[in-house]
């Protein structure tokens, strides 16, 4: 997979490429978040010297592309308040983006729900179907005992995946880590 991406390109990508592409190599992994966020009540002449750092370490970033898209789709920024930089953009530099791409944001929006719903549904019957398999024993005991850990793993990793989605989904409903 590409990392780093040219606007067109990441705009046509799905969440979890953008996701994955950003975790990869996104040169702030390690940073203190809260270089890239204002603090409450924090003077404009503090921010201001900050923020121009945080600028700068998005520069270079090969991730960037993708995480302004994320920033974009996650609808980050507000045009009245300059507290965030996120993918080389303040945050009414991304409010004054999502306004001239809205058209486009919605659409990318309702594709990566769609996708993550689809793959839900995918991976929930997969793993209803894998659950109630009866493993093969037809090679004795210590195949079966095999085939039965295989089978429990694969269980194990489709949960695993269900839970990430669900979270993920959940999350992003406003329903919180106690959900």
């Amino acid at each position: 997979m590409r990392v780093s991406m040219t606007p067109p390109h990441a705009r046509a990508e799905r969440r979890g490429v953008l996701q994955h592409a950003v975790d990869t190599a996104a040169v702030c992994t390690g940073l203190d978040p809260e270089v890239f966020f204002r603090a409450d009540r924090e003077a404009g002449a503090d921010w201001r010297p900050r923020r121009d750092d945080a600028l700068r370490v998005c520069a270079g970033c090969p991730a960037r592309t993708a995480c302004a898209e994320l920033a974009l789709r996650d609808g980050e920024g507000r045009a009245d308040e300059d507290d965030m930089v996120r993918a080389g953009l303040t945050g009414p530099q991304l409010a004054a983006q999502r306004v001239l791409q809205a058209d486009r944001l919605a659409v990318a929006v309702a594709a990566d729900r769609d996708a993550e719903g689809a793959r839900l549904d995918a991976l929930t019957t997969q793993l209803l179907r894998t659950a109630v398999k009866n493993p093969d024993r037809s090679g004795g005991h210590r195949a079966g005992d095999r085939a039965q850990a295989a089978q429990n793993q694969l269980v194990r990793e489709l949960g695993a995946q269900v839970r990430q989605i669900r979270a993920a989904r959940r999350a992003r409903g406003g329903w919180g880590a106690a959900a």
